[in-house]
């Protein structure tokens, strides 16, 4: 047996844990229409759990690079009523969103975490919302908007810069009231991030981020996995995937955001009992 290991919104981190991607979107970069229609997301957000996911996360906004961004009113009406389906049957659901008006509807619709790609710097009044709501919040690094993160993604030492900009984000989620026992960290890759920064901060995962605390990483499907693999289609690089979310474990993530649930959650399994 192990030792209980930290916990995050009711998780034993001492097992690595799976959360699944559901876009309910129709320009994700990978995904996009697959589960537009709310029935659709709603099977689809089961089956995550049926196939072994920890957390489902929930999003209406395509955060891909230029996107472009929708209304928050959009936005709930394409992603609540799956929530609060979900939530009802006993799903660990996570929103993805940058609004804290989405935010907000989304906690009161049974969500249990806040997964914002901006930091909470994107809405101001972001902060506020999760730490009334004392809620476990993933807070991702990223520069600027979807729309203009590319032209941003210039280092001269992507893992010191990214740590630093990411620890500003935390003393400022701290100071608006949130309980660092709350927050998980996601170092962002592909988020104003060249494939090949993206590879150096997955090679240098703890350094790449603040001491002492649960690491997420989404690597699923991404360009640096293409790259890598000479794999030219998003929907082709499953084994990519696995390979590189395996080797973020080994280097200190806690929980993969995923596509494909089914073979990381066995990926995953054989992984940490070898490990073990």
């Amino acid at each position: 047996m192990t030792n209980p290991g930290p916990r995050w919104a009711g998780l034993d981190l001492a097992t690595p844990r799976v959360m699944g991607i559901l876009n309910v979107t129709p320009d994700s970069f990978s995904d996009g229409g697959r589960h537009g229609a709310t029935d659709a997301a709603i099977t689809a957000g089961f089956k995550m759990v049926e196939e072994g996911a920890d957390i489902v996360d929930v999003g209406g906004e395509s955060t891909r690079p230029g996107a472009d961004p929708i209304p928050p009113e959009a936005e709930q009406a394409r992603i609540l009523p799956v929530i609060r389906e979900l939530a009802a049957g006993s799903v660990l659901v996570s929103v993805d969103t940058r609004h804290a008006a989405t935010m907000a509807a989304a906690l009161d619709a049974g969500a249990a975490i806040v997964n914002d790609v901006s930091g909470l710097a994107h809405d101001p009044d972001a902060a506020a919302v999760v730490a009334s709501h004392d809620c476990p919040v993933v807070i991702m690094h990223m520069r600027g908007t979807p729309a203009t993160m590319n032209a941003l993604a210039e280092y001269r030492d992507v893992v010191a810069e990214v740590r630093a900009e990411l620890r500003a984000r935390l003393n400022a989620a701290m100071a608006a009231g949130i309980r660092a026992e709350r927050i998980m960290v996601d170092p962002g890759l592909g988020f104003a991030k060249t494939a090949e920064q993206s590879v150096a901060l997955l090679r240098d995962l703890r350094a790449a981020v603040p001491p002492a605390l649960p690491i997420l990483v989404g690597l699923s499907r991404k360009r640096f996995i293409g790259m890598l693999s000479a794999e030219a289609r998003a929907d082709r690089r499953l084994g990519g995937s696995l390979a590189a979310g395996l080797f973020a474990l080994s280097r200190g993530a806690s929980v993969l955001r995923v596509h494909d649930v089914r073979e990381t959650v066995q990926g995953v399994r054989v992984w940490h009992a070898l490990s073990m």
